[in-house]
C-alpha cells in the first residue's frame, strides 16, 4: 500500500495535460507566419479536423524530407504563406500539397 501511494506521489507531476494547438484560421496571416518564424517548428491546426507541422526552413525537416511552401487559411488571407511543411522528396506521388 505504501509503495503504491509513493508511486502516485512521484508520478503525479509527470502527468501530461493536453494543450490546444494554435489555429491558423483564428490568426492573422502575419501573426501565424511570425509564430512559425519565432519557434522554428510547430504543429498548427489548419482546419476543423486538420493539422500540420509547419517549419521555418528545411533545417527542421528530417531526412529524406524537404521543405514545401505551406499556404494556410488565416483570418485575413485565404492562402497565407506561413512557412514550410516537410514532405518526402523521393516519394512525390504520395504527398499532400
Amino acid at each position: 500500500m505504501r509503495s503504491a501511494l509513493a508511486a502516485c506521489i512521484v508520478l503525479a507531476p509527470l502527468t501530461v495535460s493536453a494543450q490546444e494547438r494554435p489555429a491558423t484560421p483564428a490568426m492573422l496571416c502575419a501573426d501565424a507566419a511570425a509564430l512559425v518564424n519565432r519557434v522554428g517548428a510547430i504543429v498548427m491546426t489548419t482546419g476543423p479536423i486538420t493539422y500540420d507541422r509547419i517549419v521555418r526552413d528545411g533545417g527542421f525537416c528530417p531526412l529524406p524530407e524537404a521543405p514545401k511552401p505551406a499556404y494556410e487559411l488565416t483570418r485575413d488571407v485565404a492562402k497565407c504563406f506561413v512557412g514550410y511543411v516537410c514532405r518526402d522528396k523521393f516519394n512525390e506521388g504520395s504527398t499532400r500539397d
